[in-house]
């Protein structure tokens, strides 16, 4: 036999991986799939909810510097219809918009005329994300009644007062229509009052309109569909800005008589300390 023949004769190694061999495989991998996938999304919502808390910082830092520049807090709104009929009705947010270094949405505002005047067109279609919560899908920022005519959102909402306790009582809340108030008027302590919370369904949710105030009247996440009350899309929970400036994640298990409490400035009720 010759040197070349024996060397034909040898056996050949078969390369690359048998079908059993690469369906293990691609089993493994949607296995570890599966498995990091829960934890991607944790970790995605854990910033996606930093950057909420952050927003209403913001807000908080710019409500305060408001009443350092005018010696009280922003009305929840002027000129508010039917109330004053025609009125103008500008939202407290848009009152602080250079507060939150937003002057140039600020100087496009016409407040000689109402929010929903043609002039106001432009300006009230700016999206100004310090209102805008990342965990929010943006298809609920194009429904219901106050999102589909073309202006700039708000998934954060001022706390007109509650609904729970004080039904047909005055509203009592933080921010109060044609009312601007002072520290002073906090009596029940601004560690103890929500100014602003979230509402990511907010029927009227345009932050230039002054409807972007309510009153709590139900567990928090359970509201029926296009009634105006703290509801985020983060897990069990809302964040919620506090007239000192802190914000909190209140659980959506707190008990509703001290929800209700936390919305009042002044209704002098005994609370205890929340856990953060």
């Amino acid at each position: 036999m010759s040197r070349s023949a024996s060397f034909e004769s040898r056996p050949q190694c078969a390369g690359g991986f048998t079908l059993i061999e690469l369906l293990v495989v691609i089993a493994i991998i949607g296995t570890l799939v599966g498995l990091l996938l829960p934890a991607v999304q944790a970790t995605r919502e854990a910033a996606r909810k930093m950057q909420c808390q952050n927003n209403l910082h913001q807000i908080g830092i710019g409500i305060h510097n408001y009443h350092a520049a005018f010696k009280r807090f922003p009305p929840g709104g002027l000129e508010v219809r039917p109330t004053v009929p025609n009125g103008k009705q500008f939202a407290w947010s848009a009152m602080i918009l250079p507060f939150i270094e937003e002057p140039g949405a600020y100087q496009m505002i016409d407040f000689n005329v109402p929010f929903d005047d043609a002039v106001n067109a432009d300006a009230a279609s700016q999206v100004i994300e310090t209102f805008l919560c990342p965990s929010t899908p943006s298809s609920a920022r194009t429904s219901g009644d106050g999102r589909s005519q073309g202006r700039g959102a708000t998934d954060y909402g001022g706390i007109y007062g509650e609904r729970v306790t004080a039904v047909n009582d005055p509203p009592r809340g933080f921010f109060v229509h044609e009312l601007a108030l002072r520290f002073r008027d906090i009596t029940d302590g601004t560690s103890r009052t929500i100014a602003v919370s979230e509402d990511a369904a907010f029927r009227d949710g345009q932050w230039i309109n002054a409807w972007n105030l309510f009153d709590q009247a139900f567990p928090i996440n359970q509201a029926p569909d296009f009634e105006n009350d703290m509801r985020s899309f983060h897990p069990q929970g809302v964040q919620a800005l506090f007239a000192d400036g802190s914000v909190t994640f209140l659980n959506d298990s707190i008990d509703l008589e001290l929800l209700a409490a936390l919305c009042t400035r002044n209704g002098n009720e005994s609370l205890p300390d929340l856990q953060p």
